[in-house]
């Protein structure tokens, strides 16, 4: 028989202390982006891309919350520098995973590379839009029906290297924002990000 898929909870009650132990307000829309992976640069989408999202989302009346351990504060420090627009909140290192969970739960959607946080939000039943470049989906996939997976599947990909061999990263720098953000639209459960 088929194994369902993970699943974690997390009340309106743990949301709110979490928001209150951050001294911070949940936004009329957020999402959260989860930019770092733990196996190494061939699984991180460009910071670039992170802030282009961001700000097209802002465009839209969307806030952004970056998510991550402490080694992915200087990845959430540069996305806050490159975008243009209303600068997404860095709280990569500032929270318990605990508290991470809660935030990814108050989300409307969430846009992770190939990580942990990317399982989080799949257990966590949020929209998802997951990122894949130097690793399979075929071997860690987000375990959710509400999970879009994007990848370019290119000669070179997945290599499974952690940095790129060729040194080009294109598995990564060829995925356009715009791409990822018409999957974010498509993966709000209700549209109401567009």
């Amino acid at each position: 028989r088929p194994v369902e898929n993970p699943r974690l909870t997390s009340t309106g009650e743990q949301q709110a202390a979490t928001l209150g132990a951050l001294g911070i307000e949940r936004p009329p829309r957020v999402a959260a982006f989860c930019p770092g992976a733990e196996y190494g640069p061939a699984k991180r989408w460009p910071a670039r891309h992170f802030a282009a999202l961001a700000d097209a989302l802002a465009e839209r009346g969307c806030a952004v919350w970056l998510l991550g351990s402490p080694k992915d504060r200087p990845i959430g420090d540069e996305i806050v520098r490159l975008a243009r627009h209303a600068k997404p909140r860095n709280f990569c290192g500032e929270t318990a995973l605990a508290q991470a969970i809660d935030l990814i739960a108050a989300t409307d959607f969430v846009v992770c590379n190939d990580s942990g946080l990317m399982h989080v939000a799949a257990a966590l039943d949020r929209p998802l839009v997951a990122i894949y470049g130097s690793s399979s989906p075929g071997f860690t996939p987000p375990l959710s029906d509400r999970a879009t997976i994007l990848s370019l599947n290119l000669d070179c990909s997945p290599c499974f290297k952690r940095e790129c061999p060729l040194g080009h990263l294109d598995c990564l720098n060829k995925l356009e924002p715009q791409r990822v953000l018409d999957a974010c639209l498509a993966a709000c459960a209700d549209g109401d990000a567009s």
